[in-house]
């Protein structure tokens, strides 16, 4: 990778730019507190076997239901409160403002490529205050299509004008984000600070690891 070429960064959001997975947790704990049964990390355990989807409140219903309380009016408590405290609890990782920062300086041009449906996305954007950092913000409901399929990433390269070449992607999830990368050429980087699925890291090696967001900007500086 020579950086002189470099003109855009691809970012993942979830557990790359913000720590979402602490967020979805808290929300998951308030859900239970307010159902008075079950622990977040079996309500966790829902949106995470694919059934409904990842954000789906379908999940929150399907764990009431398996308790034996579902209610319309406990359902819509619920919801209600797991939306609040996961916005509430969106915090972006340290360093990620200074390195947006840093690459902004550097007049590359900044994507988001999530799987999360726009108005998910945008809010938690604009929650932790680094919305207006990006050209382009490309979500699976934008592009028809959810990593590891690449639809999206090559979207965002149609809106930022750039080449594969000229871009790289930064991801937290190996089999999502460096899997959708490796499928087009582009060079990527792993964002291991963000990863909770330990079980992946074996599989589709990147080209580059980080440990911190911070990392990325010596990455660029010394390709």
């Amino acid at each position: 990778m020579n950086s002189s070429k470099i003109k855009a960064v691809i970012f993942d959001l979830d557990n790359t730019l913000v720590d979402f997975i602490n967020a979805k947790l808290k929300s998951c704990e308030e859900v239970c507190k307010v159902a008075g049964c079950g622990s977040a990390e079996k309500l966790l355990e829902y949106f995470l076997n694919g059934k409904h989807g990842f954000e789906a409140h379908e999940n929150i219903a399907d764990f009431l239901k398996d308790h034996g309380i579902f209610s319309e009016e406990l359902y819509e408590e619920c919801c209600r409160i797991y939306e609040k405290t996961k916005i509430e609890n969106t915090k972006i990782y340290p360093e990620v403002k200074e390195v947006l920062d840093e690459l902004k300086k550097l007049g590359l041009k900044l994507a988001v490529v999530t799987d999360a449906e726009s108005h998910h996305a945008i809010a938690r954007l604009k929650k932790t205050g680094i919305f207006e950092y990006f050209d382009a913000v490309i979500t699976s409901d934008l592009s028809g299509k959810k990593k590891p399929e690449p639809d999206s990433i090559l979207l965002a390269l149609e809106k930022l004008n750039v080449k594969i070449e000229e871009a790289i992607l930064v991801g937290d999830s190996i089999r999502r984000d460096i899997e959708a990368g490796k499928k087009i050429g582009l060079v990527t980087v792993y964002a291991a600070y963000g990863d909770w699925r330990l079980s992946e890291r074996k599989e589709f090696p990147a080209d580059f690891r980080i440990e911190s967001p911070k990392k990325l900007l010596k990455i660029i500086s010394l390709a």
